[in-house]
């Protein structure tokens, strides 16, 4: 569904670019037996990889918690 309202196609290009992210590093690799389980993956993979980890080619290939201490 998109999420930009009619005729504005440039309000929903970072949210493809993160969900598309998402279904390739984390969603298209595994099969869940449960939404807890689900819901755990999805935690671990937002909350310790991709904002600790992971480096983000928009940020200078640091990765968003880097970002932000960089920033103080």
């Amino acid at each position: 569904m998109s999420m930009s309202g009619k005729g504005d196609c440039y309000d929903n290009a970072l949210m493809e670019s993160f969900f598309g992210t998402l279904k390739n590093e984390c969603v298209d690799r595994q099969s869940f037996a449960s939404r807890a389980q689900a819901h755990q993956v999805l935690f671990e993979y937002l909350e310790v990889f991709y904002h600790w980890q992971r480096l983000h080619s928009s940020l200078g290939y640091v990765s968003p918690v880097t970002c932000e201490f960089q920033a103080y």
